[in-house]
This record gives C-alpha cells, sequence and structure tokens, in this order.
C-alpha cells in the first residue's frame, strides 16, 4: 500500500477552473503535480525530497512558486473571489498548509 498522497477526481474537477490554459507546449499532469505539492507541504519535506513518482522536484517547486506569485498578484474581484471563497470553504485543508484568504 502507497503512503502517498493523491487528489480524487472531484477535487480536480473542482480546481480544473483555476488551471492555465497551455499555449504551444503541452502542461505536464496537474494531478501529479498537484499532488505532489500537497504531499510535501503536509510532510513537511525539502523540494529535493519528494518522491519520484510526483516528477522531477524542480517541476513541483517551478508549478509552487509559480501559484504564489500569481496569487499576490491577483487583485480580488468579485467572481474570483466567490469562487475561490467557495472552493476553500470545502477543501480539507492539510494541517500545513494554510487557507487562501482574499482581502
Amino acid at each position: 500500500m502507497s503512503d502517498l498522497f493523491w487528489l480524487s477526481d472531484a477535487q480536480m474537477t473542482r480546481l480544473k477552473p483555476f488551471f492555465p490554459k497551455s499555449h504551444g507546449k503541452p502542461r505536464v499532469d496537474d494531478r501529479r503535480v498537484l499532488s505532489g505539492i500537497i504531499f510535501i507541504n503536509r510532510n513537511g519535506l525539502r523540494w529535493r525530497d519528494a518522491p519520484t513518482e510526483y516528477g522531477p522536484p524542480k517541476t513541483l517547486y517551478n508549478r509552487w512558486i509559480r501559484h504564489l506569485s500569481g496569487m499576490q498578484s491577483m487583485p480580488c474581484r468579485s467572481t474570483g473571489a466567490a469562487k475561490a471563497s467557495s472552493l476553500a470553504s470545502s477543501w480539507s485543508w492539510p494541517a500545513r498548509v494554510t487557507k487562501p484568504t482574499c482581502s
């Protein structure tokens, strides 16, 4: 039995509207990368200690940094804030990951 964390189909369906569209170069599997990021944060690991099933540690790190920079520069719009609030309230957040807020 594997101790790895994987997002469910229902969770991926709810997150799909928040993924950017691919422009030219195909995106890597979002489920694999997001599950890896959550696993790293949940277990307090270093990026380089990520299990190989989640892909290269550099990919996980780059996606995490891109997400953080996007969250800081994104203005809170009523529809976006409502979607994020709806998603955040229904999501079971790991203990080490803080819920996103829009102020």
